[in-house]
């Protein structure tokens, strides 16, 4: 995964008065912890929002007061009527300590079940897994070059050195299901069967 910088400064009020005052200013307040010493911040909404909009997950190297902390998000807190960020936890990565992250699913190739009319259901655009911080990749890539009509790619599918994914295993990624008007390659083989056996009794 990508590392991206982030500037913030500490906050020696942390009560709802001063974060209120903070937000009517453009910053968001923010708590890092991870190592039993919480640090309190804030960070510029404008700046936060370009890490927070998008589908890439990265790891955060905030600075804050002249040190670095290399995190990731743990939590966002959003405005119920606006959606604008109100509050952001980070966790501190450690680079011998298990993390828990959510990354995007990335599918690759083309299906043959969807080229013989089927439609290709993506369940998961996210999935939770958990490893140390240097295992991760940016994206969960999946082929789905060989996927025919009712083939799926589970969870136990998921096979990536470093890290295992979190949930139900038997819960279904993306799939290839039939749709009015799909045929199966066996079934257009058996129909291409019948065709030549009705031609040569003929």
């Amino acid at each position: 995964m990508k590392t991206v910088s982030l500037s913030g400064s500490s906050r020696k009020n942390v009560g709802k008065k001063d974060a209120k005052a903070l937000r009517a200013a453009g910053q968001v307040p923010g708590v890092i912890y991870g190592d039993g010493n919480n640090i309190n911040f804030a960070v510029k909404e404008t700046e936060l929002n370009k890490l927070v909009w998008t589908p890439s997950v990265n790891f955060i190297e905030i600075e804050i007061d002249g040190a670095k902390h290399k995190t990731i998000i743990q939590e966002l807190q959003f405005h119920p009527v606006t959606d604008r960020v109100v509050h952001i936890d980070l966790l501190l990565v450690k680079e011998d300590k298990p993390i828990s992250v959510q990354l995007p699913v990335e599918l690759h190739g083309v299906s043959p079940g969807v080229q013989q009319g089927g439609k290709l259901r993506l369940n998961k655009r996210k999935i939770k897994v958990r490893g140390l911080a240097n295992a991760f990749p940016e994206t969960i890539k999946i082929d789905i070059s060989k996927m025919k009509i009712g083939s799926s790619v589970r969870f136990a599918d998921i096979n990536i050195d470093g890290i295992e994914t979190i949930g139900d295993q038997r819960d279904v990624i993306v799939s290839v299901k039939m749709a009015r008007g799909a045929v199966a390659a066996d079934d257009e083989e058996e129909e291409e069967t019948e065709e030549a056996e009705a031609a040569a009794e003929a």
